[in-house]
């Protein structure tokens, strides 16, 4: 904008300085004579600033009728005329190029192009600094010259500890994150599977997590997490280490205690292709909220932040496969994803048993469909094989889906007591339906139900071939920033995994569930600061194992979370 005015300037005072020049040459080389102008007469050739002041005015040169576009002088006259509006017609719209000019009519089209400079000078500096705001600018910075100085080597400081942040940093690509959980709890009252007093005996344990998380393009993901962890299930005192009760064991425990070794959980590479896929690798420990929404904001935090419980945490079927695989995330359009993956339980084994394929596995299809940003449902399938009762991942659900029609069962013999041993594969089809609505920001409303239809294979004669149908069902109530921003409170209840129908071959054997039991937990996640928070919650368990007959389970726990 400046540099266009300052051309105009520039333009009309060259304009200007060849009419002084040639103008008086040309009159004489048109063989004129000058018309003597006076003051009274001067308004014959008038001047102005601007373009509608007077009715002589013309705004084109094509309106003065003596003007031809031969003329030597035209493109001149025409800029003048057009572009600048400093030269004027004489009131018969007529220039009279030809005429001599006068002294008098020089300094009046002269002084009407000065004052038209003038204009354009005042228009082209208006924003340039005044030396009234120099001066103000010198007397701040005199006035603050001690906060400017201290201000100066506050950045020198930041740049050198930059610099040796650079030089010592341990990786241009990795960060380091990490998770610490300590957790005080015990249960208080209640009955094992068994019909026995369970021992009221707090325990105090820890989980730790540090994440490696690296990314070499920016948009992509590997994560090396070491995990040790001394939290043992409350299953092996409630003598169900195959029952549903392995769903009420807090969500930051393992299947086995590892008396705090640290070893590789999560392992695993995520990256995208394209805009809308993103495929995650996983080589270790995979979980299915690696690549599928769980549809449980706020209460799945696998253990760490929401919900204390195994059953708090998600659908049960999602516990149906982790391991080694692939995992894939679809975004068809604003709406609607699809999750689909495999996953294998002993992958890394070379016996006939195990591999990606022989051992056990489990595959997933989910369709999510969010049709707001506070509405989202889920429609899941999964398939899963488990070759061994007492294997991890798919097989812990399997084994959930046999518990109490397994434990101490007279017809049986005494091994399936424990489920010590046994080598019974088995195939299981799975439905879940996830729903999560928020009513407000301080109010979110999630469920979920889930269907399992188990299958024994070759039973080896132990048992006979046949099927269970396994069903669970939860409601969820999250509280987010209750009475402090980033607290949340969270109510859970539904009904763990039960057996509610049993095939002809497998009747004598093995029974459903009779009774029912719920599951009620709450918590509230208070937070300290942005590292800390404290989660005191309860877990209540009604007719535990599904038996009326044993008192109901009681646990309470008091969770610290710190995250750096």
């Amino acid at each position: 904008m400046q540099q266009a005015k300052f051309g105009q300037i520039f333009g009309l005072s060259s304009l200007v300085l060849g009419m002084v020049a040639i103008a008086p040459a040309s009159a004489q080389e048109a063989g004129t004579m000058p018309v003597p102008i006076t003051p009274n007469n001067l308004d014959l050739l008038t001047s102005a600033t601007t373009l509608d002041e007077e009715a002589d005015q013309v705004t084109s040169v094509s309106q003065l009728t003596d003007v031809r576009p031969t003329d030597w002088a035209y493109q001149a006259l025409k800029s003048l005329v057009e572009r600048y509006g400093c030269i004027v017609g004489y009131p018969d719209k007529t220039y009279r190029g030809n005429r001599a000019l006068s002294r008098w009519e020089f300094a009046a089209g002269l002084n009407a192009c000065l004052d038209k400079i003038q204009e354009l000078i005042a228009a082209a500096t208006a924003d340039f600094v005044r030396k009234e705001d120099l001066e103000t600018v010198k007397k701040l910075q005199e006035l603050f010259a001690a906060e400017l100085a201290s201000l100066r080597g506050r950045v020198d400081a930041l740049e050198i500890r930059t610099a040796t942040l650079e030089k010592q940093q341990f990786s241009a690509t990795t960060r380091l994150n990490g998770e610490a959980v300590f957790a005080l709890t015990g249960i208080a009252t209640g009955d094992d599977a068994n019909g026995q007093k369970v021992p009221k005996n707090p325990i105090f344990g820890d989980r730790v997590r540090l994440n490696f998380d690296a990314s070499f393009t920016g948009a992509d993901l590997l994560r090396v997490r070491l995990q040790a962890i001394n939290l043992t299930p409350f299953s092996s005192v409630l003598n169900t280490p195959a029952g549903d009760l392995r769903f009420a064991d807090p969500a930051f425990s393992t299947a086995a205690e590892n008396n705090n070794s640290v070893e590789i959980d999560a392992l695993l590479y995520q990256f995208p292709v394209g805009e809308r896929l993103t495929v995650t690798l996983q080589a270790n420990a995979g979980a299915i909220d690696d690549f599928t929404d769980t549809l449980n904001p706020f209460l799945d935090g696998d253990g760490g932040t929401g919900a204390l419980s195994h059953f708090g945490t998600r659908n049960s079927i999602y516990y149906l496969l982790n391991g080694t695989g692939l995992g894939l995330r679809y975004v068809l359009n604003d709406q609607f994803e699809i999750s689909a993956g495999y996953l294998a339980n002993d992958a890394a084994n070379p016996d006939a048993g195990g591999g990606l394929f022989n051992g056990p596995y489990g595959a997933i299809a989910q369709l999510t469909f969010k049709p707001s940003e506070t509405f989202a449902i889920g429609l899941t399938y999964i398939h899963a094989y488990n070759n061994d009762f007492t294997a991890n991942g798919s097989g812990g659900s399997n084994r959930a889906n046999l518990r109490s029609a397994l434990l101490g069962n007279p017809n049986l013999p005494g091994a399936l007591a424990d489920f010590a041993g046994v080598d019974i594969p088995t195939s299981s089809n799975a439905y879940g339906l996830q729903a999560s609505f928020q009513f407000s920001p301080q109010v979110v409303l999630n469920g979920w139900v889930g269907y399992v239809n188990t299958r024994t294979l070759s039973t080896r004669g132990v048992l006979p071939r046949g099927e269970l149908d396994t069903w669970n069902w939860g409601v969820g109530l999250a509280f987010p920033d209750l009475f402090r921003a980033g607290s949340v409170g969270g109510i859970i209840v539904g009904m763990e995994p039960r057996v509610t129908g049993v095939t002809s071959g497998l009747r004598s054997a093995i029974g459903r569930d009779r009774d029912m039991s719920f599951h009620v937990e709450a918590f509230y996640q208070y937070r300290i600061n942005d590292n800390i928070s404290i989660t005191p919650g309860i877990i209540w368990l009604t007719n535990p194992d599904f038996n009326s007959s044993n008192s109901d389970v009681v646990i309470g726990a008091i969770r610290t979370t710190f995250t750096f």
